[in-house]
């Protein structure tokens, strides 16, 4: 009897470069039954794919599995899963060399193509080469057409209506008015539109709509319980739920307001509509929220044409620091009332 094809996936960081895994293994699995994957991740992502009773979670622990010897016994570990292929989603020197010892072994293998050339042309500071670059999820589908499985991944994803979390605010629960998620914070702080400004934007949107913060680490949870106790409608969600409780709760949401960071993947995952702020960043290097068309608010680059100045946001050239302020709160509030109007005709 043909061996039960068993792809195993390495894909360590960061959280919405993981996020952007579900519209492929979404395919994957609806094209081919008998397909089984092996996610090799992050401990505290696995609720993201709690969906896929066909994929096995594998946590991976970066303490552990750190130096030769420590790569070689999780190789061990995971050789233990007999895959029959392996897809490096992340091609980092842990997965470059995880990768070699399963070729060795007559694995199957392949790894993604980061097109570092074509993003270094694009966020270099002169002479950028302006155009759009492949978007991540292509690049992932296109690793599982090497090994043999070519799938067409849908545009847009399906709405999905998690069960809701049981302890919610009962004022949330009782109101009848749109949720908008706000998630105001990213990893580096070119990517963040500046509070004050934000603030303004909630202000508005408060009057007739409930606002969900979502966020994580102390200072933001400080700055959100702010916001919550000073405007109505405005709810510190991550104080309360959990991350899984979390994905249960954006699948509900009416809209979500994001940075570049991993909030607008994980709703757009959900089939929410995503209105993304991007600051220093671009939605040209491919990492924009996927199927969500143009919904992108961006930093005027002919007053700061650098941008984007890097793929992940880190670097903030002089004078650089109010790029997002180009993005007035005004622009933002009517984009967002002219998605949830477009969303309720059609």
């Amino acid at each position: 009897m043909a061996k039960a094809p068993k792809i195993m996936v390495f894909r360590f960081s960061a959280l919405g470069d993981i996020a952007l895994l579900v519209p492929v293994f979404r395919a994957l699995f609806k094209t081919y039954p008998q397909l089984q994957l092996i996610l090799v991740s992050r401990p505290f992502v696995q609720p993201i794919f709690e969906e896929f009773d066909r994929l096995s979670f594998v946590p991976m622990d970066p303490k552990e599995v750190k130096g030769i010897r420590g790569i070689f016994r999780f190789y061990r570990q995971l050789r233990r899963l007999r895959p029959t292929a392996v897809a490096d989603l992340h091609s980092v020197l842990r997965t470059h060399l995880l990768r070699l010892l399963f070729q060795f072994s007559g694995t199957s293998v392949q790894k993604i193509n980061k097109g570092r050339t074509a993003k270094k042309q694009l966020t270099r500071p002169q002479n950028k080469r302006w155009m759009p670059l492949q978007h991540t999820v292509f690049r992932y589908a296109d690793v599982f057409f090497r090994l043999g499985w070519p799938v067409e991944v849908p545009q847009q994803q399906e709405p999905q209506n998690l069960p809701l979390p049981e302890n919610l605010p009962e004022a949330l629960q009782l109101s009848k008015q749109p949720w908008i998620g706000i998630a105001p914070f990213a990893s580096f702080p070119g990517k963040c539109y500046p509070l004050d400004a934000l603030q303004k934007v909630m202000a508005y949107l408060a009057q007739n709509h409930q606002l969900l913060l979502f966020g994580a680490g102390p200072q933001e949870l400080s700055q959100m319980e702010v916001w919550a106790k000073a405007y109505p409608n405005v709810f510190n969600i991550c104080k309360d739920l959990n991350f899984k409780q979390q994905l249960q709760l954006i699948s509900h949401l009416d809209l979500m307001i994001a940075m570049d960071s991993a909030n607008g993947h994980l709703a757009a995952n959900s089939g929410v509509f995503v209105l993304s702020l991007w600051g220093l960043t671009h939605p040209y290097a491919g990492f924009a929220p996927f199927g969500q068309g143009h919904q992108n608010l961006t930093a005027d680059r002919e007053k700061f044409p650098q941008i984007p100045t890097s793929v992940y946001g880190n670097k903030m050239p002089a004078g650089y620091e109010n790029a997002f302020r180009t993005i007035a709160p005004q622009v933002v509030i009517e984009k967002a009332l002219e998605m949830l109007k477009d969303q309720t005709s059609s």
